[in-house]
C-alpha cells in the first residue's frame, strides 16, 4: 500500500514576566489539528538570554505534542483491534 501525507507545523513563541510560552500546532492534510504547549521560566539570577527560554519552551511544546500523538495512536489501534495497544519504543 502506497501512502503519502503532508503535515505542517507552526510554532509560536512569546515571553511575558520572565516566562516563555511556546505553542506547537500540527495540521494534517486531512484537516485535523493538535496543539502542544510548553513553558520555560528564567531564574532571576540567570542571564537574560531569550534563545535559551525559546529552546526549552519549544522542546516542551513538542514533547507535549509527541505524547498526544502516541496516545492518539494507541487509541486508534485499540479501536481497530479491540485489544490493548502496547507501543514499544
Amino acid at each position: 500500500m502506497e501512502h503519502q501525507a503532508k503535515w505542517t507545523m507552526e510554532i509560536a513563541v512569546d515571553e511575558h514576566d520572565d516566562r516563555t510560552r511556546a505553542e506547537a500546532t500540527l495540521r494534517t492534510d486531512s484537516g485535523s489539528t493538535r496543539r502542544g504547549m510548553g513553558v520555560a521560566r528564567r531564574n532571576p539570577r540567570d542571564a537574560d538570554v531569550p534563545e535559551i527560554g525559546d529552546e526549552l519552551a519549544v522542546a516542551r511544546a513538542l514533547a507535549d505534542l509527541s505524547h498526544q500523538l502516541i496516545e492518539a495512536t494507541a487509541e486508534d489501534i485499540e479501536s481497530v483491534t479491540h485489544q490493548p495497544a502496547h507501543l514499544a519504543e
